[in-house]
């Protein structure tokens, strides 16, 4: 079993509008605000996406920005090896990653 890895939310939360800010610049299709508060109240840790800009993404271009965003947080979740991913459901889309088994929460 994985040894349990402690992590500042505060730090992710950086970590994670660092990284939505470096791939908005490769996306510019893609206009979300990256201070958007993390959401980690799912199995997937990320930010919904405005409705607006859901309808005009294809399912590969919102997983390439997924994928963009979860590559550059290796400083947030050491040890961990995330994986961009989306998440939609009842008309909501979720742009994140899963959450490592092994995390434990720390402000």
């Amino acid at each position: 079993m994985a040894k349990a890895t402690s992590i500042s939310l505060d730090k992710l939360t950086t970590t994670v509008q660092a990284a939505v800010k470096a791939a908005l610049e490769k996306h510019p299709k893609i206009k979300v605000d990256p201070n958007t508060p993390l959401s980690a109240s799912y199995l997937i840790w990320g930010f919904p996406v405005p409705d607006a800009i859901a309808g005009a993404l294809t399912i590969k271009e919102t997983q390439q920005f997924a994928a963009d965003v979860a590559s550059k947080l290796g400083a947030g979740v050491p040890g961990a090896s995330l994986e961009g991913v989306i998440f939609s459901h009842g008309g909501h889309l979720i742009l994140g990653f899963p959450v490592p088994p092994e995390v434990l929460l720390g402000r």
